[in-house]
């Protein structure tokens, strides 16, 4: 049985910064691209940012430098580093997980990020 279970989440001011951690489970990691996705109120899942099994990564623009993605292979986690938060930041978090050649695909069940004083 495949899980992706995304912790990190929570209440943070702006300015500040959250580790959201992907910790996988029943495929093999290293296959997989995995990817951070969010989605507001009433707003479209949106790419965040996209790692591969060679450390390949990606970042939509509104992250403009501000947050990192990574991989610990050994660990079947991906992380989303993220620095210098926006109020237009908070939404759910989503953990996804693409396999790089067959037609498969997993997502985790989210985890919510509020930016707020």
């Amino acid at each position: 049985q495949v899980q992706l279970v995304e912790s990190g989440g929570g209440l943070v001011q702006p300015g500040g910064s959250l580790r959201l951690s992907c910790a996988t489970s029943g495929i093999i990691f290293s296959n997989y691209r995995m990817g951070w996705y969010r989605q507001g109120p009433g707003m479209q899942r949106d790419l965040v940012a996209r790692i591969t099994g060679g450390d390949t990564e990606k970042y939509a623009d509104f992250v403009q430098g501000r947050f990192t993605i990574s991989r610990d292979n050994a660990k079947n986690t991906v992380f989303l580093q993220m620095n210098g938060l926006k109020p237009e930041d908070t939404a759910v978090y989503y953990c996804e997980a693409e396999h790089r050649t067959l037609n498969l695909e997993y997502w985790g069940q989210g985890t919510q990020v509020t930016v707020s004083s």
